[in-house]
């Protein structure tokens, strides 16, 4: 028998990690009780979330560069 990593290849992993790094920065955000972290979490949240949706704009063939000129 081998042993398979549970870990998911590809571009399914990457889009899994990246939601599954948003859930923790949002889980530690809502147990942290200092101002300045949860604003710190929410930043991370967000960058991540900027991230994830520059890699669907790839995965679907749209140039990240050109998507914000196509909106103007």
């Amino acid at each position: 028998m081998t042993a398979k990593s549970q870990r998911p290849k590809g571009r399914d992993g990457a889009l899994s990690s990246l939601n599954g790094a948003i859930q923790a920065v949002n889980l530690v955000k809502e147990d942290s009780r200092i101002t300045q972290a949860k604003t710190a979490f929410d930043s991370v949240c967000v960058l991540l979330a900027i991230i994830r949706v520059g890699f669907l704009l790839v995965l679907i063939g749209q140039p990240v560069a050109n998507a914000a000129y196509r909106t103007r």
